[in-house]
């Protein structure tokens, strides 16, 4: 049972970061038409939102001229975020493969970076985009974050939950 687990299981573990990746990939072939149409339509809903949570009512002037002011950070927190969580489907399967500290930054890292630079490339071929070093910047911003984050949450559990079960025992023989 426990070889089908490494053997099947374990690789596995990478599905939701190859997910991710064709999420991304989906997201940059739109054309630039569509993919502004997607970011203006999410930055209506946060101006709205803010509307609803503050209980403030905008004229359709303020609303449009909101919506433009935020949009492009709208759009550039889109970048980021979905670098994180791709970080994160990146890292966590290697950090349980054992590769941790500096080799987990550096090889999520280069995995994550890459595929950032890749993207950007990809843009370059479909109507109204083009690439980004700017946007790979942004995208590495989420990067670095994604792997922090992954190891921060792999040493607190590695210090609490799946702690050595006979360090526990020993803790539990001190009291």
């Amino acid at each position: 049972m426990k070889t089908f687990l490494r053997v099947i299981l374990k690789p596995m573990s990478f599905l939701p970061a190859v997910l991710i990746m064709i999420l991304i990939f989906r997201f940059s072939a739109q054309t630039g038409t569509e993919s502004a149409k997607l970011s203006l339509k999410v930055s209506r809903y946060v101006v709205s939102g803010t509307e609803h949570c503050f209980g403030i009512r905008f004229t359709q002037e303020q609303l449009d001229k909101a919506v433009e002011q935020i949009h492009y950070y709208v759009r550039k927190l889109a970048h980021m975020t979905v670098y994180f969580i791709l970080a994160v489907s990146v890292a966590f399967p290697l950090y349980v493969y054992g590769i941790r500290g500096i080799w987990l930054l550096l090889v999520a890292g280069v995995i994550c970076i890459g595929y950032a630079g890749l993207d950007e490339y990809h843009q370059s071929f479909v109507a109204g985009r083009g690439p980004s070093v700017r946007d790979v910047g942004i995208d590495s911003i989420g990067i670095f974050l994604g792997i922090i984050f992954t190891r921060m949450i792999g040493w607190t559990g590695r210090m609490t939950l799946f702690r050595p079960l006979s360090r526990r025992r020993m803790e539990d023989d001190d009291r």
